[in-house]
């Protein structure tokens, strides 16, 4: 493969190329004669652009090596897809529609609650929900106070493990363990649907009535005896809002 050559050589060649074209001068003056053996102006131009062009093409010794093509090897294909299984997408709480029954007498039903206090004592990953215990409290006919106050016990008042990873506030158990709920309003909601449902209607219209049936002291699950301590808990969170 031939080197490549200067700018200059293509001026030059290019120069050389309209001289070619151009008709021959004859000259009959003395005084303007051609130079030498050259019968006229074009051969002077040739022989100016002949001893040019010996010091304008490149030297061989410092033009840059043509790289040539070269077949890239084949390459080792030993990618293997790493399978990730996705999260299985939690369903959403079915809000049951569960009437007060017309035994409940309690103190316990819906009652107005002063947001910003309730607003301000929810913490960690309670903070921000008091929304969603006073519309729960709404549709199943609850003091928002208490479900916020089972909350705060339960959880620490935001700081627990079951909060935090499954978005449990209420310690409420599933088919295979402790529940995991898409949000904390689903929880708060469920659980507000567990307390009318299975509590108030049933006849339990005391912390202590529910305690008893909603943290049993010695059950089987509570190896700690935490649930001693779930109704005196509860009440003073309760008593702390009101």
């Amino acid at each position: 493969m031939s080197s490549p050559v200067s700018s200059n050589w293509f001026y030059y060649m290019t120069m050389a190329s309209m001289a070619q074209a151009m008709p021959p001068v004859n000259q009959t003056d003395n005084v303007n004669k051609p130079i030498g053996n050259a019968g006229n102006d074009n051969s002077l131009f040739f022989m100016l652009l002949n001893a040019a062009m010996q010091g304008s093409e490149p030297n061989n010794a410092t033009a840059l090596p043509v790289v040539q093509n070269q077949m890239l090897p084949p390459l080792n294909n030993s990618y293997r897809p790493i399978p990730v299984a996705l999260p299985t997408a939690i369903p959403k709480v079915n809000l049951v529609d569960v009437p007060t029954s017309p035994n409940d007498k309690s103190d316990l039903q819906f009652r107005p609650v002063q947001f910003i206090k309730l607003d301000n004592t929810l913490d960690g990953k309670l903070s921000g929900t008091a929304a969603h215990f006073i519309n729960a409290g709404k549709k199943y006919n609850i003091d928002p106070n208490l479900l916020s106050a089972i909350a705060i016990h339960e959880t620490g008042n935001g700081s627990s493990k079951a909060v935090k990873e499954k978005l449990n506030v209420a310690g409420m158990m599933g088919r295979n363990g402790l529940r995991s709920y898409g949000s904390l309003e689903d929880s708060i909601f469920d659980m507000a649907r567990n307390l009318r449902q299975n509590y108030l209607n049933q006849g339990k219209d005391t912390v202590g009535k529910i305690g008893a049936k909603y943290a049993p002291v010695g059950a089987a699950n509570d190896p700690t005896g935490l649930n001693n301590h779930w109704t005196n808990g509860v009440s003073r969170h309760l008593n702390n809002l009101t």
